[in-house]
């Protein structure tokens, strides 16, 4: 009867575990539907990290020796060593605005050999040894306005020096911290100004400007109305709703435009509309169309992944297509299918069923994650 070692075994959710290794194994499968090339002798190109799926086969086995590594650290050591881990990811981050390449439009990657680093996504680890180890100290209070300012500042300053960076959607990660916060003693309204300040972003989006500012006018009328008693003893509330009026139509009005125009790159301001299913305005658009000649592809522009990973998905139907035999996949059409396309080569080749089941586990594994916590 084979046995586990207690060293290493102890405190490991071993359905976890297996949930993971699941995973790993689809993700290797969907990168080698979307990279490999009829004729390449299997074996050679899977073991000879030369391929995308090779190579992430290879970092799988890797990250396994890391974790291993880990279990086997003294759990004192994280706790000790969480503030110097924290000045370390920030130093990284630092160190790509003189050392950065330019890679694909991202300027938040440092290559080391042949390999490409990108140090926000070390530094998501950092901040939460950092914050858990400052949450955990007994002298800190979390009713009081300065912890709360000591946490969000630990978030806030990589979120920060990565927008700087131009990786919005990387630095949109590290908000996921408040929530955190919110559990220690956070106020809810920090959170609910901040659902309220994106419901409002995203508002001015999909929405036309005067319509947005007349439905704007609408809920400050209502509000005013159902708290006239409260007005009529206290003068002040009128003028805190009227405040909050003018603020929600300024972000409307000027902040969205403002922050779009003149703060966002081009890539991101298409990213963001190509995500909300909307084409962006002219008034967003910086430097001229893409002129399309006969035969080119339109591949400069950023909902063309979004496109053409729409109709690879809509194409694999309720079963799929089969794996190496979706036609989106196999003869490039979407050209980042290996990276940030790779759902793609999962709904083509294996239908709804097969996106069904993947996002079945996915959950699956954020509720074991959860149930752990």
């Amino acid at each position: 009867m084979s046995q586990h070692n207690p060293a290493i075994s102890k405190g490991i959710d071993w359905s976890l575990v297996g949930i993971y290794l699941l995973l790993v194994a689809i993700g290797v499968m969907a990168i080698f539907g979307a990279t490999y090339k009829e004729g390449d002798p299997f074996l050679q190109s899977f073991l000879g990290f030369k391929t995308d799926y090779s190579k992430q086969f290879y970092f799988f086995v890797v990250a396994i020796v890391i974790g291993l590594l880990i279990l086997l650290t003294d759990s004192k050591f994280f706790p000790a060593t969480a503030n110097i881990w924290y000045v370390g990811g920030i130093i990284l981050l630092l160190l790509v605005f003189p050392f950065h390449s330019k890679v694909k439009g991202t300027e938040s990657i440092i290559r080391l050999g042949g390999f490409q680093f990108q140090p926000a996504e070390f530094c998501k680890i950092c901040v939460a040894l950092a914050l858990a180890k400052y949450l955990s100290r007994p002298e800190t209070d979390f009713s009081r306005t300065r912890s709360q300012l000591i946490a969000a500042g630990i978030a806030l300053l990589p979120a920060a020096l990565t927008i700087m960076q131009k990786e919005t959607g990387l630095a949109l990660v590290f908000f996921a911290f408040f929530l955190v916060m919110y559990r220690e003693g956070l106020p809810s309204a920090v959170l609910i100004i901040g659902f309220a300040v994106a419901a409002l972003v995203v508002a001015t989006l999909l929405l036309e400007k005067d319509l947005l500012a007349l439905i704007l006018t609408g809920i400050a009328v209502l509000v005013a109305y159902l708290m006239r008693k409260q007005i009529k003893r206290d003068k002040s509330v009128f003028i805190k709703i009227a405040v909050l009026w003018v603020i929600c139509v300024g972000i409307q009005r000027f902040g969205v435009p403002f922050i779009f125009k003149n703060l966002l790159a081009k890539h991101q301001v298409e990213r963001i509309y190509s995500t909300i299913g909307r084409d962006v305005p002219s008034e967003y658009m910086k430097g001229e169309q893409p002129v399309l000649l006969p035969g080119k592809k339109a591949e400069n522009t950023a909902d063309y992944n979004v496109k053409q990973s729409k109709i690879a998905i809509g194409s694999g139907g309720l079963v799929g297509k089969g794996l190496l035999k979706g036609t989106q996949t196999r003869y490039g059409f979407v050209p980042e299918q290996r990276t940030d396309f790779i759902f793609d080569t999962i709904g083509e080749g294996f239908g709804f069923i097969g996106s069904f089941v993947l996002l079945s586990i996915y959950l699956l594994l954020l509720f074991r994650i959860i149930a752990i916590a």
